[in-house]
């Protein structure tokens, strides 16, 4: 079943990606709205997996606090992962230019969407009303 979520996390990342990156080319008035990822972030985003049998451990949590430990963990693994891969010359995200960011590889002012995107995963894998 992990083997399975991850492959949904790992879909379900690329294509939130996909439309995050397009409506911010559309912020950059290109109609063109052109989105991307990049490979290296399947297996980032598959890591999701982990919420289902988190969720087990914290359901009876608000969503506040849940989302929150969501982000935590995104946060996490967003900042270990993007130091490995900059250590080769394989990051594919840069938020050095960013007032919030840390290190270059995470943006703090992006908590409210990771928090939403752990929700949302939780509700994928767990199929549980709990938003």
């Amino acid at each position: 079943m992990l083997g399975k979520n991850f492959c949904i996390c790992g879909l379900t990342g690329w294509c939130m990606e996909i439309l995050f990156t397009s409506a911010g080319s559309l912020l950059k008035h290109d109609k063109r709205m052109i989105g991307q990822t990049s490979l290296w972030m399947f297996p980032i985003y598959g890591m999701a997996a982990i919420i289902s049998p988190l969720y087990k451990l914290i359901k009876e949590k608000p969503v506040l606090m849940r989302g929150s430990i969501y982000t935590l963990g995104i946060f996490s693994f967003e900042y270990l992962s993007g130091i490995f891969l900059r250590k080769y010359h394989l990051c594919p995200w840069d938020y050095s230019d960013a007032k919030t960011n840390v290190n270059g590889v995470i943006r703090l002012d992006y908590a409210p969407l990771w928090m939403a995107a752990g929700l949302l995963f939780e509700r994928i894998l767990v199929h549980e009303k709990t938003i």
